[in-house]
């Protein structure tokens, strides 16, 4: 595939409610949404890794210098033989994997297009239908959670997710399992407790959870093994796994019994689907998480779940959940918490101009 030129575009979305986690609150939806020409063809990719960098190092800034000022002018003009010589052009960038994914998808949006096969086939996935679970951010209440988990499950939603941080974990957690006994129930920590607090975690275990999301540091994997050994909770890593060979050593090391996959995170949707097969191979089970995509960057959460090893519900939001418009054709809507990877969602251009901040055209 020869590529053309690439729009960088900052795009902003209102929220309809806040989203609490323990990095702190989301008031608005930034992205940074890839729109490559080439072939013939236009073509959309995201990432979005929040717009401060409190999830990682990225934030929306340092990926709009990285595309413009190396990824662009490495690809820009030149003939790419599919997505892994993509990653061969730009492997001199160090990280930077949220910027590297936002361009990687729209690629593989193109590859679709070009192929004319739906993302999940392409991917390699095996089934389309994809069960979808939720994400609960920190309340102001446990009877305010309580509302809300019962309201998704009344949506119909396979699997909740609530977020813990030390002082509301072990009681919020037993008023929770004591109000919804027989629930798919995890938790996520977003690295917000330390090995010492191993005794405060341990305490979870007797509320069977299905798995306890990066409860350490967000680059840990040495600590994550001593906690795994000490609970019986399986231990899910996030943001410590940022490629394949991180999911290797995590493994080895038995840091985790869960690995969840997010495509900006590890740069991509070729380091997602090898990190897949690592796991597969090693019996850890994996399933998609999600930062707050629009749409656009839901598509590709959706075909990922397609694949074998994807064995837990994904954190897949409808597209009124969070935003006040999403940026796709139709809205994304599961039936019954389960959606089928073969609808077909194409970019709104008109709503992507509304919610455009700023854009960055780079040609050759």
């Amino acid at each position: 595939m020869r590529i053309e030129r690439i729009d960088v575009i900052h795009t902003n979305i209102p929220m309809n409610q806040t989203f609490r986690t323990s990095f702190g609150a989301i008031n608005e939806q930034h992205s940074i949404v890839v729109k490559v020409y080439g072939e013939g063809h236009t073509a959309f990719g995201e990432a979005c890794p929040f717009y401060a960098p409190v999830y990682s190092y990225e934030c929306i800034e340092t990926m709009k210098a990285v595309i413009r000022g190396f990824i662009a002018p490495a690809i820009i003009g030149k003939s790419l033989d599919g997505i892994e010589d993509y990653y061969r052009a730009v492997d001199f960038i160090k990280g930077n994997n949220h910027a590297k994914a936002a361009v990687e998808t729209a690629l593989w949006d193109l590859e679709s297009k070009m192929r004319g096969l739906p993302l999940w086939k392409l991917v390699g996935g095996t089934d389309p239908a994809v069960e979808v679970g939720v994400s609960i951010g920190i309340q102001t209440s446990v009877d305010a959670l309580l509302k809300k988990i019962e309201d998704y499950l009344t949506e119909g939603y396979r699997r909740i997710k609530i977020k813990i941080e030390p002082g509301k974990d072990v009681d919020t957690v037993c008023k929770v399992r004591k109000a919804f006994p027989d629930i798919s129930l995890m938790v996520d920590a977003n690295s917000s407790y330390r090995l010492k607090d191993s005794e405060t975690l341990a305490r979870l275990d007797e509320h069977h959870l299905l798995m306890m999301e990066q409860p350490l540091a967000e680059d840990d994997i040495i600590d994550h093994g001593k906690l795994q050994s000490a609970i019986s909770t399986p231990i899910c890593l996030d943001e410590s796994i940022h490629t394949p060979d991180d999911a290797r050593k995590a493994i080895e090391l038995k840091s985790c019994r869960i690995i969840n996959i997010k495509y900006g995170r590890v740069g991509g949707l070729l380091n997602s689907v090898r990190i897949h097969d690592i796991c597969m191979e090693n019996g850890i089970g994996n399933w998609a998480g999600g930062m707050i995509e629009t749409g656009i960057g839901q598509r590709f959460k959706i075909a990922l779940s397609t694949l074998p090893n994807f064995k837990y519900a994904a954190d897949i939001e409808t597209s009124d959940r969070f935003l006040v418009e999403d940026l796709v054709t139709p809205d994304i809507a599961h039936v019954k918490g389960m959606l089928d990877a073969n609808t077909e969602y194409r970019v709104d251009e008109v709503k992507l101009n509304k919610y455009t901040e700023d854009v960055t055209i780079c040609r050759a």
